[in-house]
């Protein structure tokens, strides 16, 4: 990840080595480490966290599955030893505050983990990101690429209707000089991308839609230039909506921090 960018990104590890303590860990996850698409979010998301000078770090290779997918599978089992590893690790590193670039790893490691002895204060990238443009630390200084472009916003499962996160990545939305226009389904009425319930990797059932062509259909509705995601999975899927629709060279699919790093110029 830090060979694609201009500075290195520590980790625990050498914080630690080194005597520092970070103010917030970046909790990557798999989409975000494995997935060449969701990389540019992981980088953008460092961009944002390196530009307003936050002391940060990663787990690194000390990172491994929240246990999420295990968990909604069934495996209650594995999903505990998963999360059992993890809290040991984030335990022993005296972690305090973690953000996420997943409202999947977010969910987890928000709700889950305290059962388990993992308590922390954890937030999804959207929310910081909120909270560093109320803080003047974050502003669309080179928003011109968005000035007066219509984006619509597809609220990820797990962060909506989930977590009740509606306003954050809205309000970074609106920090833009662009049209911020909703879907007819959204916020708590709002319609799954697709991927959940394993519906990613498996074909539709006989005489159904694809969930995430329907989706599309309600997102090229409101005529938009940018479909802004907050999800890795949700990114995949509104993706390749856009793909079977024809729309890639009219429709852009953008993760809501790579909004806010291209309109901060980074």
């Amino acid at each position: 990840m830090s060979a694609q960018l201009n500075f290195e990104v520590p980790t625990m590890a050498e914080m630690i080595a080194k005597g520092k303590e970070p103010e917030i860990l970046f909790w990557v996850g798999c989409a975000g480490s494995y997935d060449e698409r969701a990389q540019k979010t992981t980088r953008d998301i460092c961009k944002i966290l390196h530009h307003v000078g936050l002391k940060y770090a990663v787990l690194g290779t000390e990172e491994s599955c929240t246990g999420d997918p295990a968990k909604r599978a069934g495996n209650e089992f594995l999903f505990q030893m998963q999360a059992m590893t993890n809290i040991e690790v984030l335990n022993a590193y005296n972690i305090k505050k973690i953000v996420t670039g997943c409202p999947h790893c977010f969910n987890t490691i928000k709700n889950e983990y305290p059962g388990l002895g993992g308590n922390y204060e954890v937030i999804h990238h959207t929310q910081l990101i909120q909270q560093l443009i109320n803080e003047g630390k974050l502003k669309a200084e080179g928003g011109e690429s968005f000035k007066g472009k219509k984006i619509t916003y597809h609220d990820p499962c797990y962060l909506g209707r989930g977590n009740d996160v509606y306003e954050a990545p809205r309000k970074a939305l609106e920090a833009l000089d662009a049209q911020l226009v909703e879907m007819k389904r959204c916020r708590s009425n709002g319609l799954c991308c697709g991927a959940g319930g394993a519906q990613m990797f498996k074909e539709p059932e006989k005489g159904n839609k694809d969930i995430n062509i329907e989706r599309i259909e309600e997102a090229l509705e409101t005529q938009p230039q940018v479909i802004a995601a907050s999800c890795p999975f949700c990114m995949t899927m509104l993706r390749d909506g856009v793909k079977m629709k024809e729309q890639e060279q009219n429709v852009q699919v953008l993760d809501i921090a790579e909004i806010t790093a291209r309109a901060n110029g980074l």
